[in-house]
């Protein structure tokens, strides 16, 4: 038995490494997936107001803390009993679209991207953003800087800052946006469109139009039966911001749907001990391990999810992709047939990226984003409340329970990487079994394909891995010059 490790993975938010161990005639004999770091959010966050929750918790993270924002504000909403005018909504929801406007613009160009543009196998110096920009152009490149500039420019006109936005507070918004900035915002939602459909037309002609990638895409050794989850508008159309978490079996039948506040009723988590991420599942089906099928409580909450629960996009341009994916993928461009193509991830990522950069244009125009009516102060307290959102890796839950006064006494974060650590695990798993065989080569652009069947998760695992114990369990390695172990050191709680 020998063992591989890739350490550190690669192009992602946060830590992680795989562990593989390969047996004597050369196949795959398991995969570890292991989260090494630790934060404690979900402790340090006791005993303070819940008002400062939605200020506090964007430091979770630096790559989406527009989703810990609005997540957290919502369940300081909850807490109050409050319910924000209607222009503050609007405010919120325009700022989140932004944000995911860029956000899913850095994955696919800089993260995800390059195993496509640049190719799986190329090597690792080039497998990178300006990898891609050689491929494709400067020109390209230049694009891709504005439209994260467009995006970080809306969360700042709203936000009040370009990074850690603090301008949502219980009961609105404390920041009102003047002429000037709404003719700003309309300015940038219009390039932002122009650039979500470049975006398709460069997956169009760099990924469907390569039919080895097409067959990756497809193959079962990139692919996992589960459960999809997400949020969906009255019209059962995604939305980021708001709306009725739906769940789905893996045949696309409707299995739950719940509001925030019922979040318990239906997800539960488990650890394992190898890992600090914790693993969510479903509970009316139960954790039967790091298996997939409609007898296993794991379930996906990625861009694929989303579209899998939906009935559709909400905006044109956007549907429109969503129509072709399902027709292209499945024969059924309804949607109702799901797809569970964890590379297929990428292509549901810039047709939500297009609906992004849709819902900021027509948003932006809207006069009511104006108004003054942004607050409506709390008067009451409830002492406990919930805050869900999409964050582009996945659902993320807040959930807080407070004293009289509003101080945290207890707090609970479900984040999207958090809930796709089980098909993560699987993902890592199946590509290293298919990859990993009697008679082949482990090369590098082997372990670059395995690290492949995360990247199409977008994980961040600085702000999945929050749960602290008072002690910390670590293990220490100590090497030898040789390399040879000479101390191992343990501390478990």
């Amino acid at each position: 038995m020998k063992s591989i490790i890739i350490d550190p993975i690669t192009r992602l938010e946060g830590h992680g490494k795989i562990h593989l161990f390969v047996d004597d005639e050369g196949n795959l004999a398991n995969a570890y997936f292991q989260v090494p770091e630790l934060r404690g959010f979900e402790v340090f966050c006791r005993n303070r107001p819940v008002e400062e929750m939605p200020r506090i918790t964007t430091r979770i993270c630096g790559v989406c803390p527009e989703a810990h924002h609005m997540a957290s504000v919502k369940a300081a909403d909850a807490v109050y009993g409050v319910t924000p005018p209607r222009a503050a909504l609007k405010l919120r929801e325009l700022l989140y679209n932004g944000f995911f406007a860029g956000d899913h613009t850095t994955h696919f160009f800089a993260l995800g991207g390059p195993d496509f543009v640049v190719g799986p196998e190329a090597p690792k110096a080039e497998r990178n953003i300006l990898g891609v920009v050689r491929k494709v152009g400067l020109e390209l490149g230049a694009e891709v800087i504005k439209q994260r500039a467009r995006g970080q420019r809306v969360v700042q006109i709203i936000g009040g800052k370009a990074l850690h936005p603090v301008t949502a507070l219980p009961g609105g918004m404390s920041k009102r946006v003047t002429k000037e900035e709404q003719q700003e915002l309309v300015r940038i939602g219009k390039e932002m469109v122009e650039f979500g459909k470049l975006t398709i037309k460069i997956f169009e002609d760099v990924v469907l139009a390569n039919k080895s990638y097409v067959d990756l895409i497809m193959s079962d050794m990139f692919a996992h039966r589960t459960y999809s989850i997400g949020l969906v508008d009255p019209n059962g159309k995604v939305n980021f911001y708001d709306g009725t978490v739906r769940i789905t079996a893996p045949d696309g039948s409707l299995f739950a749907e719940y509001q925030a506040h019922e979040y318990l009723d239906h997800i539960a988590e488990t650890v394992l001990p190898y890992s600090y991420l914790k693993y969510p599942y479903l509970k009316k089906v139960g954790w039967k391990g790091l298996v997939d099928g409609p007898d296993s409580g794991v379930y996906r909450a990625t861009p694929m999810s989303r579209l899998n629960v939906s009935d559709g996009m909400a905006t044109p341009l956007a549907d429109a992709e969503y129509r072709r994916l399902y027709g292209t993928l499945t024969g059924d461009e309804s949607g109702k047939t799901p797809v569970h193509a964890t590379l297929a991830i990428h292509w549901a990522r810039v047709v939500e990226l297009l609906f992004a950069c849709e819902a900021t244009c027509a948003q932006a125009g809207d006069d009511e984003i104006t108004s003054d009516d942004i607050h409506r102060p709390p008067e009451g307290i409830v002492g406990e409340g919930v805050g869900i959102v999409e964050a582009p890796r996945g659902i993320l839950t807040h959930h807080y329970k407070t004293d009289e006064k509003g101080f945290i006494k207890e707090a609970n974060l479900i984040v999207g990487t958090t809930n796709n650590n089980a098909a993560i695990s699987m993902s890592i798993k199946k590509a290293a079994e298919g990859l990993i065989r009697k008679g082949t080569e482990v090369r590098e652009g082997t372990l670059n394909m395995i690290e492949m069947a995360f990247r199409a998760y977008d994980p961040c695992f600085g702000c999945a891995t929050h749960a602290a114990l008072g002690r910390m369990p670590l293990e220490v390695i100590v090497h030898a010059p040789d390399g040879a172990v000479r101390e191992t050191i343990r501390r478990y709680c």
